[in-house]
């Protein structure tokens, strides 16, 4: 294992020019004699620590000791405008994009302002170093400016608390990072407790950085973050969209199963997947949630043409909608829907409440999970029909309205029908393994796909309500939308046809059927 210990970093070449770019606006600011103390820039943070251990980042955040970010990101903008200047660093005007402000916001964990601006293709956020004072009463700090120890001491995990010095060209650690970056190891510059009740966001922030990289979580940390008084924390003084944020990063990182695994071995899942406002809230079994991961990572890493995995889980999105999907499987066991507004009439099931204000999801997960809650026992009963063999599986009209029905009621079918197959997995038992489970999921995929169905919702109708309504001379009505689902199933039956004529016929047969008004 590399040491890490005298460790020094090999800048790139937007890099070096952004470094002697503010190592020259430092000076422009020192010769000035603006401000008092001479100036001293580093970057901080999290792209010391994937520099180190060779990940690329084009996020920089430049730590100032005298200055806050404002103020310094319009002397920068003021020293480009010196005719010259932008030429000694090789770059143009189009190199440097517009200064964005961003607010202290306490209430959501953003305790301090910070600019940001795209300089030479890199992200760059420039904010003061500064120490955080706590009072009992509340969990929003009182911000002073801070040396660099007292900046690294107030930050979540020693391998975040690193610092590049632009002046000297040295790696500066006050806490033990770079060690712990050799042990593979998470942990706080400062005691655990006080640090998750200073800021309870940071016990999700331990568990992104741990399974992104694939270190462990110390022990007394560990401990820390499943005490009840963190916990309670986390759920109630910290904003679901923060949350949500977090989850969100770790899921769609490098390690979605070790995240989960980390959630669940800690006892984190009941204060994370809640609606801590809704009252009162059942807590589903999450004893079996290891089941329905593991699963899904033993489908993911054993993907292959035509598999189960490359089946039902086809983009990005959909990836990240799986682990979601593989996370909430516990509530598969909550029957009932609850409104979506207190007093509404609509519905929805308590999963999907969950994912909407407990983890504040977007409306197109939201749907999927749905979707998937109400769809998913159908979806089953229909694996074990093509399992048993049963007579109605052949018939490709029915299943193909089917298949069309549950993406109406969610869309992403396919990720609804992989919410089936986890579902099943979670209420076996580890002994049993996943063996029968994927055979008979591979079975029921193959033959929808010898069906021609799996992309049955997108298949573009033959005909549509005004050009059926001219064939058939009458009004429009409540028959329409029964009598367009009998001309999809006419071409379910029919498929490659393309003349509607046979399809407006099936129609005819079935008028009375249909309450059509026919003379």
């Amino acid at each position: 294992m590399a040491s890490f210990t005298r460790t020094k970093i090999e800048l790139n070449e937007q890099e070096s020019k952004l470094r002697n770019l503010l190592l020259d606006v430092a000076r422009y600011i020192d010769e000035s004699k603006e401000i008092k103390d001479a100036l001293e820039l580093r970057f901080a943070g999290g792209w010391v620590r994937d520099k180190i251990l060779g990940i690329p980042s084009h996020d920089i955040d430049v730590a100032i000791n005298a200055m806050t970010g404002y103020p310094f990101s319009l002397k920068l903008k003021e020293y480009l405008e010196i005719p010259g200047n932008l030429e000694k660093y090789a770059i143009t005007s189009n190199d440097v994009g517009n200064l964005h402000k961003i607010a202290a916001n306490p209430e959501k964990s953003k305790h301090l302002e910070t600019v940001t601006v795209k300089m030479i293709d890199l992200d760059v956020d420039l904010v003061n170093l500064r120490k955080e004072t706590y009072s009992e009463d509340s969990r929003n700090p009182q911000m002073e400016f801070g040396t660099a120890e007292e900046d690294a001491l107030r930050r979540d995990a020693t391998i975040n608390a690193l610092f590049y010095n632009l002046h000297t060209g040295e790696v500066e650690d006050f806490t033990g990072g770079l060690l712990d970056m050799e042990s593979q190891l998470i942990r706080t510059p400062l005691e655990p407790h006080q640090t998750f009740m200073d800021d309870p966001l940071r016990v999700l922030r331990l568990v992104r950085f741990a399974s992104r990289l694939n270190f462990h979580i110390d022990a007394t940390s560990e401990l820390s973050m499943s005490e009840p008084s963190v916990l309670e924390a986390l759920r109630m003084k910290i904003s679901r969209e923060r949350v949500g944020t977090e989850l969100e990063k770790m899921l769609k990182g490098k390690g979605p199963r070790d995240a989960l695994q980390f959630i669940d071995r800690l006892g984190l899942y009941s204060t994370i997947f809640t609606d801590p406002h809704l009252k009162p809230i059942p807590a589903p079994d999450s004893s079996r949630l290891k089941l329905s991961y593991e699963c899904l990572e033993n489908l993911r890493v054993n993907e292959t043409p035509g598999s189960i995995y490359q089946s039902l889980v086809r983009s990005d999105d959909a990836r990240y909608f799986a682990w979601i999907l593989a996370a909430l499987t516990p509530w598969s066991q909550i029957p009932g829907e609850v409104p979506i507004k207190p007093g509404g009439r609509a519905t929805i099931p308590y999963a999907a409440m969950v994912a909407k204000e407990g983890i504040k999801a977007n409306n197109k997960i939201c749907s999927v999970v749905t979707g998937a809650l109400r769809n998913y026992i159908q979806i089953t009963e229909l694996k074990n029909a093509i399992n048993n063999e049963d007579a109605r599986i052949s018939e490709r009209d029915t299943i193909g309205m089917q298949i069309r029905r549950w993406d109406f009621l969610g869309g992403h079918w396919r990720l609804q029908a992989l919410f089936a197959l986890l579902v099943e997995a979670s209420n076996s038992t580890e002994q049993e393994g996943y063996g029968k489970v994927f055979a008979e999921w591979q079975r029921f995929v193959e033959h929808l796909e010898k069906l021609e169905v799996m992309d049955a919702p997108s298949i573009r109708p033959i005909i549509d309500g005004k050009q059926l309504t001219k064939e058939l001379g009458v009004r429009p009505g409540i028959w329409m939308a029964p009598a367009l689902d009998v001309c999809m199933e006419w071409q379910l039956r029919n498929p490659g046809e393309t003349d509607f004529a046979g399809a407006v016929e099936e129609v005819r047969k079935r008028k009375d059927e249909l309450k059509i008004p026919l003379k």
